[in-house]
């Protein structure tokens, strides 16, 4: 008797895990099936827009540097001189926000004669100046040159923010109307119908800064210093999964 009861139990554990196995199987290819039947078929394109546009916005590093017998003196020689500088700048004009120091050191100068010695002590202040009065540039450097200015570091021109913000409805509808152009003729060639679009995605480029490189500082007044800003190339592109048929 105890060994039929385990022979029963021992078949309806087994007719049990087999049910189990199915139902399993049953559940999990269900979606699959579901999966396969709901897959689209995409194409993906990038449209591209561009355009050249004059840059709004200059940088450029303005610097004194002095050498004196102690630190005290090419600190004061050097202060009173990036004062004059920093005058002249304002009375071109500058606000205060387009002006700003970057750069202040005083360290020694050694002579090395049979042993390291301190001859001097050198002292630099640079003022970083970014701003929009393209047209003062050649002033800037050269009012600044007059007032006691020995470093001029090159100038850079960009396109500020607000200005790409301006032209980016405009290379958006372009770089969109270049994906479409580019996905028809795609698709025409495949012998498929755009039925829809999936999924889209923008990509900003940046305008690249222009260097203009001012030429070393001469001893004997120079002309006008003339600076040009060029022209700065602003992109978007755009990238877009159409749906097909």
């Amino acid at each position: 008797m105890q060994e039929t009861s385990n022979n029963k139990l021992y078949y309806v554990l087994l007719a049990l895990s087999i049910a189990v196995v199915l139902l399993a199987a049953v559940i999990y290819a269900v979606p699959f099936i579901s999966s396969d039947q709901s897959t689209e078929s995409t194409i993906f394109i990038t449209g591209d827009a561009q355009t050249n546009v004059v840059p709004d916005t200059a940088s450029l590093s303005i610097g004194v540097v002095v050498q004196a017998p102690t630190a005290k003196e090419a600190s004061d020689e050097n202060a009173v001189l990036m004062d004059a500088v920093i005058k002249e700048l304002r009375d071109l004009g500058l606000e205060d926000n387009e002006i700003k120091t970057s750069y202040v050191s005083v360290y020694p100068v050694y002579s090395y004669d049979g042993k390291p010695a301190i001859e001097a002590y050198s002292a630099s202040n640079n003022v970083q100046v970014t701003t929009k009065s393209l047209d003062k540039l050649g002033d800037i450097i050269d009012r600044s040159t007059a007032a006691g200015a020995n470093q001029i570091g090159g100038v850079s021109f960009t396109v500020s923010d607000e200005k790409q913000n301006e032209l980016r409805d405009e290379l958006l509808t372009a770089a969109v109307n270049d994906a479409s152009s580019k996905a028809t003729q795609l698709a025409d060639s495949l012998g498929v119908k755009i039925v829809g679009v999936q999924s889209s995605s923008i990509n900003e480029g940046q305008a690249y800064p222009v260097y203009y490189e001012v030429p070393a500082m001469a001893e004997e007044a120079i002309a006008s210093t003339p600076i040009e800003p060029g022209e700065n190339t602003v992109s978007l592109s755009v990238q877009v999964t159409y749906i097909v048929r």
